[in-house]
């Protein structure tokens, strides 16, 4: 690799599997030590095994203000100063407007939308001035999708915490960038599936549905991530790096 990250600190919430995994482990590769956090520490485990040896793993909800301050004074006391933070934790809930439940939607709401306005606000005593925060949203915060609605409102939410957020931290030179990813083939079609082949229906259908005819990889998306985090993207601010196959343009 190029070494674009070398000697610089990153934290991903939620990096213990698909997107977050993906880009961890292509941060590390690039030279960065990276932490992790995740709910299931078995899964963290086994994520830090593929990350190598300037990997550290922290069990911790992002919904959880409490374990919010734990993961990052941990890692403070591990690396130090973080370089780059990516808000990444998140889970896909679908079911139609007159079905959803306030549970379902207490559920999407405190972890991606709650747990990505207080994953920045918790980690700026440990962020660098310059730093770089990547909050990961979705192609669906610009568009209307049957049974999305509160999953596609908190990724839009997402989307504007990016704008508001670097209006605030102008003043520590903190860059706040969106990187938002179309369907990808990660571990979350099974979660919402009841088995192996609706899985696979829904990722073909999906994949259907984007100009390029299939769905993307979470190593495309890590790419993007590793500009997003590299100085390479000094001139982004409050923006948004959209990659979905042509599915919200085209």
């Amino acid at each position: 690799m190029s070494g674009k990250l070398k000697n610089k600190v990153a934290i991903v919430t939620g990096g213990s599997s698909g997107i977050g995994l993906s880009i961890a482990k292509r941060f590390a590769r690039e030279g960065a030590n990276v932490a992790i956090t995740g709910r299931n520490q078995a899964s963290i485990d086994k994520a830090l095994q593929k990350i190598g040896p300037n990997g550290l793993g922290v069990r911790g909800d992002v919904s959880n203000l409490d374990d919010l301050n734990r993961v990052y004074q941990t890692v403070d006391e591990r690396f130090g100063k973080v370089d780059t933070l990516v808000v990444n934790a998140g889970v896909y809930v679908l079911a139609p407007l007159a079905d959803f439940t306030e549970e379902q939607f207490d559920t999407v709401s405190d972890i991606n939308f709650k747990g990505a306005f207080f994953s920045v606000q918790k980690a700026l005593p440990v962020l660098k001035d310059g730093a770089s925060v990547i909050l990961v949203s979705s192609t669906v915060n610009g568009k209307g999708i049957p049974n999305h609605a509160a999953y596609s409102a908190t990724k839009a939410a997402v989307r504007s915490l990016a704008r508001s957020f670097s209006a605030e931290l102008l003043d520590r030179k903190i860059r706040v960038n969106t990187l938002t990813p179309g369907p990808i083939d990660t571990p979350v079609f099974h979660s919402v599936t009841s088995n192996a082949d609706e899985a696979k229906a829904m990722m073909e259908a999906m994949g259907n549905f984007t100009p390029v005819k299939r769905i993307g990889t979470s190593d495309e998306i890590a790419a993007g991530a590793v500009y997003l985090a590299s100085d390479e993207s000094s001139f982004m601010l409050g923006a948004e790096l959209l990659l979905d196959g042509g599915l919200r343009d085209l």
